[in-house]
């Protein structure tokens, strides 16, 4: 047994602290376990979120030494226990007390996407015909579990706090799986432009380093959507072309 320290964040939006707690820690600990031991023996009142403890729920979402990661999913073998491991809540939403923060503007943003809008089937028995290509290319981006995790490393919505003008790219990336999909008809490029705020990602790429499911959602999401979206609005080609047409 080895004895660790953990510094860990109390409070709530009124009044925060940091307070330290030390405990055994052995072979095979999560970060989860370490918390639930300190609930268990020296703060019962200690709020976290969590569920699966499996990496699947994406409910335990936390700022582990400042990195956004999911306690159920971080070992204490991979931390350095030389010095105190620091426990925050993530820093992009309201926090509510302790390591639990409010999430649901996200849920808000997601209500406000054109949701899914089938073509006509191709078939006389209703049904369509679909390459499996296109079909693969959108099942990388259904494998997110909504930890925030994106969001939360997110500068956009960490540092500015632009959440008006927004989504982050957990909703870029459920953007692309709508545009993406062979079957969808919609258009929420416009709403890209103008109300999504695509324009502020730089791709830096901090999202997908954070992504847990491994998503890769710089280069696969939200490029192909920037890309769309000047295709659409600043190619001046297309443009002359749509000038030429209306004029008609």
């Amino acid at each position: 047994m080895a004895i660790a320290t953990f510094q860990i964040l109390r409070g709530d939006a009124s009044n925060t602290r940091v307070e330290s707690y030390s405990i055994e820690v052995s072979e095979g600990m999560v970060v989860l376990d370490a918390v639930h031991a300190i609930q268990a023996t020296q703060a019962n009142d200690l709020a976290v979120r969590w569920n699966c403890k499996a990496g699947k729920c994406g409910s335990c979402s936390a700022e582990i030494n400042g990195m956004p990661k999911l306690m159920c999913m971080t070992r204490l073998s991979d931390l350095p226990l030389d010095k105190p491991v620091l426990l925050q809540p993530m820093k992009a939403f309201p926090l509510i007390k302790d390591l639990v923060t409010d999430v649901s503007w996200n849920f808000a943003v997601k209500k406000k996407i054109k949701k899914f809008k089938p073509r006509k089937p191709d078939n006389p028995d209703g049904t369509w015909r679909m390459a499996q290509e296109d079909i693969d290319r959108v099942q990388e981006f259904r494998k997110c579990i909504e930890c925030f995790l994106c969001q939360d490393v997110c500068h956009v919505l960490r540092e500015h706090q632009l959440h008006d003008q927004f989504i982050g790219p957990r909703y870029l990336v459920y953007t692309a799986a709508l545009e993406m999909h062979p079957l969808d008809v919609e258009d929420r490029l416009e709403d890209l432009k103008k109300e999504d705020g695509i324009g502020y990602c730089n791709i830096t790429k901090c999202c997908t380093k954070v992504c847990p499911e491994d998503i890769t959602i710089t280069d696969n999401a939200i490029i192909p959507l920037k890309e769309r979206v000047v295709d659409r609005f600043y190619d001046p080609l297309k443009k002359l072309f749509r000038i030429f047409r209306f004029k008609k």
